[in-house]
């Protein structure tokens, strides 16, 4: 980024017509100053129409002069970038044979970049050999880990092992569930690796086969979901009816009528025959009483209080029942204080008697 701002003042129209960085950085090692561009100095780095395009755009680029000891820092800049790059390059060449060498099953799992981070963290394969599953999968995630842990919240489901091929091409919701699969094939290939006496990947391969099926299980069931949410949003709305259709049910006016006569028309009203209605149903009511019966009724009464009259032993009608209750508490109470008394008697002349 910084060799193209600084370069750009010089040559803006170098950057259009060379987009990738270190071809860009060669390029401009080999030009400096732009009045010096070739089409037979450019052809070991850049294809001969791209080198003629290049020449091309520096007789008519529109940028600004520069000194010689500016170019010089630019060029300077220039092969740091291209230095940095070759030594990227020779590092990632380095870091492929050792891990298919120290390594094979779990390179053919996660790849050689996230092997080598994993066993650098765990310190070495022997030591990575020796973590469960469950701390594979968490492994550079410590701090979040042990931060939920006190928080009490749910803990993380993937650290460097996210950064895998197969959990990356995973969809959302199934990562959690690839990374801890992975994460179980992975432990076993390291043991196999650390602790097995022929370096072979038949463990890796089997393993990659059975994480590809569970990720292909895990897609067909997140199409299966959004497929049933597509059904239900097919369903169309209800759609009320057309005018011509409503006229066959619309409301008759002339049906109504406020009038109190029995008799209805026949277009109004169905009738029906006599025959076909059930019977009235009969009640049975009490007969009124008649005259004699209030005579008779009113001589029973008479008779009866005259008969409580000459006994005299009979309670007057009107005494109301709370006064009868009242009584009866009283009584119970009579009864219990003196029950009290006698017992409290009893105690003193036993207590004397002892004495």
């Amino acid at each position: 980024m910084r060799a193209r701002e600084w370069y750009g003042y010089h040559f803006p129209e170098l950057i259009k017509v060379v987009p990738d960085n270190l071809t860009f950085a060669r390029v401009v090692r080999l030009i400096g100053d732009r009045k010096h561009a070739n089409v037979e100095n450019l052809t070991d780095v850049l294809e001969e129409d791209v080198a003629a395009r290049v020449v091309h755009a520096s007789h008519i680029s529109m940028g600004t002069g520069v000194s010689e000891e500016d170019m010089m820092r630019i060029q300077a800049l220039v092969d740091q970038v291209i230095d940095w790059a070759e030594y990227r390059e020779r590092l990632w060449d380095y870091i492929k044979n050792r891990m298919r060498a120290i390594a094979p099953n779990l390179t053919m799992l996660v790849g050689e970049l996230v092997g080598a981070r994993l066993i650098a963290h765990a310190g070495s394969l022997m030591t990575l050999a020796k973590h469960p599953a469950s701390t594979v999968q968490i492994l550079g995630a410590e701090k979040a880990l042990f931060r939920a842990m006190k928080a009490s919240k749910p803990t993380p489901k993937y650290g460097l092992i996210y950064h895998a091929q197969l959990v990356g091409q995973a969809p959302v919701k199934a990562k959690g569930r690839i990374s801890r699969v992975l994460a179980n094939k992975a432990a076993l290939a390291i043991r196999v690796d650390a602790l097995g006496d022929k370096d072979t990947m038949n463990i890796g391969e089997n393993a990659l086969l059975q994480v590809q099926k569970i990720m292909a299980l895990a897609e067909g069931q997140e199409a299966a979901t959004k497929s049933k949410v597509n059904r239900k949003s097919d369903i169309k709305k209800y759609e009320k009816p057309a005018e011509a259709a409503k006229t066959s049910f619309a409301y008759n006016a002339a049906s109504d009528s406020t009038l109190s006569s029995k008799k209805k028309s026949s277009d109004m009203v169905v009738t029906q025959e006599a025959d076909d209605l059930p019977a009235p149903r009969k009640d049975k009511k009490r007969s009124a009483p008649t005259p004699a019966d209030d005579d008779e009724s009113a001589e029973q009464e008479s008779t009866k209080k005259k008969a409580k009259s000459s006994s005299g032993a009979a309670v007057p009608a009107d005494e109301p029942k709370k006064e009868k209750k009242n009584k009866e508490k009283k009584d119970k109470k009579d009864k219990k204080d003196k029950k009290d008394k006698k017992d409290k008697k009893d105690k003193k002349d036993k207590r004397k008697s002892d004495e």
